[in-house]
């Protein structure tokens, strides 16, 4: 359904970020890219929402395939029509609008207007909270409350594939799994394919089927989640745990790391 063939991503045509990436996500799954902050997740999202633009990035090798049609060189309001949405990292929204204003704004390309009533009643019943709140300034409202409204937000274009960039950010072990459990539920009732970037490999890994890890621009490994919450290396960099379960210091790891070279 979407695939990314070897790209390369260029700032300013001077800082090579990506070099070389590839990764697959196929129609109704849920695939984790994991990585440490500066290894290229978000970098990965723009490039294929078509938001690289906006920061004097390009794709400047390989390519980006949704459905069979090249998609790197359109701009992100023909990207969005396809049916590919990102959420953005932090919970951004139009402060300044209310909580229904916002969830509207999601469906600005949609002609349907009963169609659009009915999806956003269906917002206020995966997210309950936002229902009590929908005349509320958006400026006004929690953490919590904010990352449901931009999911639902997204949800409101009719996505066939959403990007989800760090929907744990910033909130609580209680949020956290809450909106991981609407994730999984978005993913089984909408039939929305989902690539989430995520620094909880934990909380990641069990609500995907499949799993790529980066590390400087590069997928260093990738598996069934499964597979990488049982591999070695991830849990002692991305859950913290040696063999016998015991943290390890930074340095152990960061020592440890230059070691390996994830076996490459």
């Amino acid at each position: 359904m979407l695939s990314l063939n070897n790209i390369e991503v260029i700032y300013s045509n001077v800082i090579l970020v990506l070099k070389g990436v590839s990764l697959k996500l196929n129609q109704g799954q849920v695939v984790a890219l994991l990585g440490g902050n500066g290894a290229g997740k978000t970098t990965t999202l723009k490039a294929i929402s078509g938001l690289l633009k906006t920061e004097l990035g390009e794709v400047t090798d390989g390519s980006i395939e949704f459905e069979g049609r090249r998609i790197d060189r359109l701009d992100p309001n023909e990207i969005v029509k396809m049916g590919i949405v990102q959420v953005l990292e932090g919970g951004q929204i139009f402060e300044h609008l209310t909580v229904e204003q916002n969830l509207r704004v999601g469906a600005q390309f949609r002609p349907d207007v009963k169609a659009i009533l009915k999806d956003m009643a269906r917002m206020y019943e995966y997210f309950p909270p936002l229902g009590g709140l929908k005349h509320r300034v958006s400026g006004y409202i929690s953490g919590g409350e904010r990352q449901m409204l931009v999911i639902g937000r997204a949800l409101m274009a009719a996505p066939k594939v959403m990007l989800l960039d760090e929907p744990s950010l910033g909130l609580s072990p209680i949020l956290v799994k809450e909106i991981f459990q609407i994730i999984g539920e978005i993913n089984k009732k909408e039939k929305t394919s989902i690539l989430l970037v995520e620094q909880n490999a934990k909380m990641a890994l069990k609500v995907s089927e499949y799993g790529y890890v980066m590390e400087n621009g590069r997928i260093v490994m990738d598996g069934p989640s499964d597979h990488l919450k049982n591999n070695e290396d991830i849990k002692e960099f991305y859950l913290g745990l040696s063999d016998v379960g015991k943290r390890k210091s930074y340095r152990q790891v960061k020592h440890y790391k230059r070691r390996k070279r994830w076996l490459s």
